[in-house]
């Protein structure tokens, strides 16, 4: 029986869980919620049913597996990872991936509230903190190939998307970083392409899709390779 993944028409905090899915090979299918037209952005489509779900914390994303129904998108992406040992091999391994995996929430959600607020005030002052957060990025990975060792692990589809974003936020936010430019050339090459094979064609044409809002004024480009 196929998973179900449960998110709005958006890249946001799936995208990473689907690029996952697809890695593990998993069989799955997606449930998008729409909202309606700005500027109110109407959400009765999840409201309407959020209570009805049988969920104990019920919210976006949500993936349903069998009789499990599981939120928070990090609690989504250990319970696949645990399922393909990739949440880290050794010790240090996996207290890098905890860190990590936190540590990317706290990216994600310095740039999200510049994106559903007032970006063009935000923006100047994001642009001038970036490189900083970068370079501790930077810093963390050295000379590693991912960033909990030589194996990946599902921090890496985190920071993957992040990064993506970034480069689309700024084309040249990582010149100065190159191990994290290598990282995601490194991603999109051997996992985007090679190990998601068919499905590509979808995952370009939904990558086309906002990041978080419509209301951003970036968008997808193309992978570079």
């Amino acid at each position: 029986m196929a998973m179900k993944l449960a998110y709005w028409d958006i890249r946001g905090l799936a995208q990473p869980i689907r690029l996952l899915l697809e890695y593990t090979d998993t069989k799955y299918e997606d449930k998008f919620y729409t909202c309606g037209e700005a500027p109110n952005y109407d959400k009765s489509c999840w409201f309407d049913e959020k209570h009805k779900l049988g969920m104990d914390f019920p919210n976006l994303p949500y993936l349903e597996d069998g009789d499990r129904k599981i939120v928070q998108s990090n609690a989504i992406m250990r319970y696949i990872a645990r399922k393909h040992n990739l949440c880290g091999e050794s010790e240090d391994e996996k207290v890098r991936v905890d860190i990590l995996e936190n540590q990317a929430m706290d990216f994600r959600n310095g740039f999200v509230m510049m994106c559903y607020t007032d970006f063009d005030k935000m923006k100047p002052g994001y642009t001038e903190r970036l490189p900083g957060t970068l370079k501790q990025f930077s810093e963390f990975l050295g000379t590693r190939k991912w960033f909990a060792g030589d194996t990946i692990t599902f921090v890496d589809f985190i920071m993957y998307e992040l990064l993506d974003q970034h480069i689309m936020f700024d084309s040249k936010c990582l010149d100065d970083f190159k191990n994290l430019q290598e990282l995601v050339d490194r991603f999109e090459v051997r996992i985007v392409i090679l190990y998601i094979g068919d499905y590509y064609d979808y995952l370009l044409l939904f990558l086309l899709k906002p990041i978080v809002t419509e209301r951003v004024p970036f968008q997808f480009e193309g992978l570079k390779k």
